[in-house]
């Protein structure tokens, strides 16, 4: 890989990882959905999850595939830098005790381009995120509380 690219990745993946640190005011206040409390079952924060409608999910606990399916589409804004999270309907992955994989419907909008999140670890107090070949940690801390979609109100 170029090495200019890669360091033009890197800073853009630090500025959308930054802005997991500070959670949205517009948080889940009320008693999280069955799907949220799952998140805690594999040693993740409910606050991975929007605090939208979850209509249902699934997880296959010898295979690992997940799926979670939400009334809409959710749009975050994270703060301070106001970066557009969005997460799918439909979100899918593996899921294993600590290690979230190959996960699809939750992308970060950054300088005009829009960045997958493919890959959440939790270890120990902090959380990994993986974008492409790059990682960044943040202290789980800052996802007890799921952020509120834009524009909806959550059902429950």
């Amino acid at each position: 890989m170029n090495p200019k690219l890669l360091f033009v990745f890197v800073f853009l993946l630090n500025l959308i990882c930054d802005s997991f640190q500070n959670p949205n005011p517009k948080t889940l206040k009320l008693a999280p959905s069955p799907a949220h409390l799952e998140l805690a079952n594999y040693g993740f924060p409910v606050g991975l999850l929007p605090a939208a409608t979850v209509l249902g999910y699934a997880v296959n606990r010898t295979s690992g595939d997940f799926s979670v399916r939400l009334g809409s589409a959710c749009k975050i804004t994270l703060p301070p830098d106001n970066y557009v999270a969005t997460f799918s309907d439909n979100i899918s992955g593996k899921i294993v005790k600590g290690k979230i994989a190959e996960i699809d419907g939750i992308r970060v909008r950054a300088f005009f381009k829009w960045w997958s999140i493919t890959g959440i670890r939790s270890s120990g107090d902090d959380i990994l995120f993986d974008v492409g070949m790059v990682t960044k940690k943040f202290p789980s801390k800052n996802f007890d509380r799921s952020p509120g979609c834009e524009g909806q109100h959550s059902a429950w």
